[in-house]
């Protein structure tokens, strides 16, 4: 008889309370054009275009070269869709070695049509 050893799984370094919650929704890679928007620090509008890597009923993966902090507000445009939705930084990798970071955007208030896909 063979003893296993438990495997121990590494927490994420950056979770805010949102994303700690079991997700929600079916998750689907998909490259969706999208531009973020958010004031920054000075009160100067940002704007950002970018594509997802993942989307799901609730929000997104996104790579951006901006360092945002979890919850951060921002306004997230589906350009194929146009259509628009308040969001919140919900996770965030750590730097990539090619620079940027990724992002869990959650939506605000999701329309279950906000990405046009039928998840």
């Amino acid at each position: 008889m063979s003893v296993q050893t438990p495997i121990s799984r590494k927490e994420p370094k950056h979770l805010s309370a949102r994303y700690k919650e079991k997700r929600r929704g079916h998750r689907m890679n998909s490259r969706v054009p999208v531009r973020l928007e958010w004031d920054s620090q000075k009160g100067k509008r940002v704007q950002v275009e970018a594509h997802t890597r993942v989307i799901n009923p609730y929000g997104c993966m996104v790579v951006l070269e901006h360092d945002l902090h979890l919850d951060h507000r921002v306004a997230l445009t589906n350009l194929a869709m146009n259509s628009s939705n308040a969001a919140v930084v919900v996770w965030k990798s750590d730097e990539r070695p090619e620079g940027g970071w990724e992002y869990g955007i959650e939506l605000v208030a999701p329309a279950m049509d906000f990405w046009g896909l039928e998840l």
